[in-house]
């Protein structure tokens, strides 16, 4: 590297954690690597495993070991095997895969642990009657088939945590992976960070640990957030590679323990913020809309700020990406306007809340766009089914007739059309979540009997349009230029206007501000500032060159303080009285 004095603050700033990095490389000390938005997390996660690689590989060969990089997704687990070659040095994949490899093995004591899951506790019977010989891990669902019981998801972790209280158990894990890296470690089940901070950290004969992250962005529920302990050595990237000056520095307002150097301190860039406090109409007052604008004035007040920034040079249709943090907003203008309706709380088809929504999004919808593309195999590992399926000319014709009527009904057909089609093929395609819910609600209309939650919204399901779902699944991929901070955490845009309403029962971003600024006001609700905080700070860190803010909800004179505070020196403007 090429001596500090030459280098850009962005860059000086992250030599110094770089340094930083190596030395606990070099001393074996587990430690915490925080990177901010923009800082390249992801590009010093690399050059740490190289680094490492470079001194280490012949070593971890002659061993039998490798360095564990554990990630939180798929797509993240795909890149960083890309960019470390496929190394076999390194054993890169989700933490569901990692759990699993080394919790598979023990299958007598996977056998007695089966029984004491919650989502087995109604069928320990049938796993009597069975008389299980080995538990599974292949396609996610809880069954049992041939003396087998294969286990969900949601049973991994709790297995594992189990698991690591044996000793013998824990020597496995050292004597295969003496260091550990943690990608995105905020989002890492809180439960199972705990079990590492308890059996491993600061004991003699354990990994060494890195964790990599930034628990501003923690965006899932069952995250840890931060990691604190006292043998974890804290290391910041004080950098932003990706954000002008002006942006970057409104973000060290909002985070002034992790400002951040720029890259190009004269590169231009822009902040605006529009708030709609001077609007003199009555307000929406039910349940979380209070204090939101009407819908036709919040549409309207949408317009006019995109219209003003088309005015000065903004492209909506390249380069510039719409953050709607308003359910109400996104639904009507993506085209999945009637969830609302179906659906009682948003979070059942923005977050997958709903089984049957989440069936769609992960494992339909991949599969139809697998099956279009000639991707069989692709087309079956979407669906979770086992193969080989097809062990003829007569499976192959049954499997291409059915697909081929599914796209149809994609089209033109309702969700019930398709979810009777599909049960009606005899074909493995619905997950156990959707057929026993389709159950039910059989049951339930055949009986008479009233319907009430789940299986009164899979009925009024039915009834939509499903190019509904297509459009819904759209956003969930951020397809669509409209999106929340789930599509879009790790990307960055050239422009980002985001828009902030009410209508989220999890979200007050009017309470936010005024907690910011007086943080007395937080109390006993720090998990709800922390979570109005992680969204604030994930969307408005998204822009490279311009950023645009605009609230839909009245702001009290605190919040307001806290946006002049914030955004010093750049345009606020109330444009209520023009809607």
């Amino acid at each position: 590297m090429s001596d500090v004095t030459q280098l850009n603050p962005a860059e000086a700033a992250a030599a110094a954690s770089w340094q930083a990095l190596k030395g606990c490389l070099d001393d074996g000390s587990s430690f915490v690597f925080e990177a901010g938005a923009g800082a390249g997390k992801t590009y010093s996660l690399i050059a740490a495993l190289r680094y490492i690689l470079k001194d280490r590989t012949r070593e971890l060969q002659r061993t039998h070991q490798q360095v564990a990089c554990v990630t939180y997704t798929n797509v993240a687990r795909d890149m960083i095997l890309a960019q470390t070659d496929g190394d076999p040095a390194i054993f890169c994949n989700t933490f569901h895969a990692f759990a699993w490899m080394l919790a598979s093995p023990f299958q007598k004591r996977l056998c007695e642990l089966v029984r004491t899951l919650p989502g087995w506790a109604d069928r320990v019977e049938e796993l009597n009657a069975a008389n299980i010989t080995s538990v599974g891990y292949a396609l996610g669902r809880r069954s049992v088939e041939d003396g087998t019981a294969n286990l969900h998801h949601d049973d991994i972790f709790p297995i594992f945590i189990d698991l690591m209280q044996s000793v013998k158990f824990r020597n496995s894990v050292v004597s295969r992976f003496p260091l550990i890296f943690v990608d995105e470690y905020q989002d890492t089940n809180a439960n199972l960070i705990e079990c590492f901070k308890d059996q491993f950290l600061d004991k003699p004969y354990a990994p060494q640990f890195g964790f990599f992250g930034d628990h501003w962005q923690k965006i899932y529920g069952d995250g840890c957030g931060s990691i604190t302990h006292y043998a974890l050595k804290r290391i910041d990237k004080k950098a932003n590679f990706r954000s002008a000056k002006p942006i970057v520095d409104s973000l060290n307002l909002i985070r002034p323990e992790l400002a951040q150097a720029v890259k190009d301190p004269v590169a231009p860039g822009e902040i605006h913020v529009y708030h709609t406090n001077g609007w003199g109409g009555a307000r929406l007052t039910a349940n979380h809309w209070q204090g939101d604008l009407p819908a036709p004035e919040a549409a309207r007040a949408f317009s006019n700020v995109r219209s003003e920034l088309e005015g000065i040079g903004w492209d909506f249709a390249g380069d510039t990406k719409v953050l709607m943090l308003t359910h109400r907003a996104l639904a009507s203008q993506i085209g999945y306007n009637s969830m609302r309706t179906v659906f009682q709380f948003n979070d059942s088809f923005t977050r997958k809340a709903n089984e049957v929504i989440a069936y769609f999004h992960e494992h339909l919808e991949p599969a139809v766009r697998a099956y279009l593309a000639k991707r069989f195999g692709r087309m079956f590992e979407a669906i979770d089914a086992e193969r080989p399926l097809i062990k003829g000319p007569r499976d192959k014709t049954k499997w291409s007739d059915v697909m081929r009527r599914l796209c149809e009904l994609r089209d033109t057909g309702t969700v019930g059309d398709v979810i009777a089609h599909l049960s009606s093929s005899g074909l493995p395609i619905l997950s156990d979540a959707v057929v026993r819910q389709e159950r039910a609600l059989a049951d339930a209309l055949a009986g008479g009997e009233q319907l009430t939650g789940r299986i009164k919204e899979l009925h009024a399901l039915h009834e939509v349009s499903y190019q509904e779902i297509i459009a819904l699944c759209k956003y969930l991929d951020g397809h669509s230029p409209f999106e929340t901070k789930h599509g879009v955490k790790g990307n960055q845009f050239e422009n980002v206007l985001v828009v902030f309403g009410r209508g989220w029962n999890e979200y007050d971003f009017n309470l936010y501000l005024k907690m910011a600024g007086n943080p007395g006001l937080i109390g006993n609700r720090a998990a709800d500032y922390e979570r109005y905080r992680n969204l604030f700070y994930v969307t408005v860190s998204r822009p490279k060159r311009r950023l645009a803010l605009l609230f839909t909800h009245r702001l009290e004179p605190s919040a307001m303080e806290t946006l002049a505070r914030w955004f010093a020196g750049h345009a606020i403007r109330d444009i209520g009285p023009t809607l």
